[in-house]
């Protein structure tokens, strides 16, 4: 798996949160809700404010009551990376201390593709990498907009920490 690892000091998720259940194939219909409310000016205003890598509009899992039990409750955000100091009237906010954080790409057919290398990233890369999880949120960051294009891209990032010996 093509992947690097990232050093991040604190920063903030600025967007919209919705407590949901984990669905691992299709695209989850919970989520609906929260895209529904970025409509363009606000996109434009969480774009202003989004200064912190990863860029972009984010999907952010966190607050997991089970990482890999379906139908387990989560958080999840939509929204962007700011600086730790960065707030605004009218959204939520998840404080996100210092990470490593394993950032891998991913590209295919959506949402297939993206649901495989979710699967990757837990059956194959985790226990062989000398890395653990890391009690962090996930974000996802969508390189393409248009999800019918043949070779969609994407790129995960987890929380991680080496594994003790």
């Amino acid at each position: 798996m093509e992947y690097r690892i990232v050093h991040k000091d604190a920063f903030r998720i600025i967007g919209f949160r919705k407590r949901i259940s984990l669905q691992f194939d299709g695209e989850n219909p919970q989520i609906d809700g929260l895209m529904e409310r970025l409509t363009p000016s606000v996109r434009l205003e969480l774009e202003a404010l989004g200064t912190e890598e990863p860029h972009g509009i984010l999907s952010i899992s966190t607050a997991f009551e089970d990482r890999v039990r379906e139908g387990s409750l989560l958080d999840q955000y939509v929204g962007v990376a700011a600086a730790a100091a960065c707030s605004s009237p009218g959204f939520d906010l998840l404080d996100v201390p210092a990470y490593d954080w394993a950032v891998f790409s991913a590209a295919g057919r959506y949402p297939e593709a993206l649901q495989q290398a979710w699967a990757d990233i837990y059956a194959v890369w985790l226990p062989e990498s000398g890395y653990d999880l890391a009690e962090g949120p996930e974000m996802l960051r969508n390189l393409d907009e248009d999800t019918s294009l043949p070779l969609f891209r994407s790129e995960i990032w987890i929380p991680v920490c080496r594994k003790a010996l």
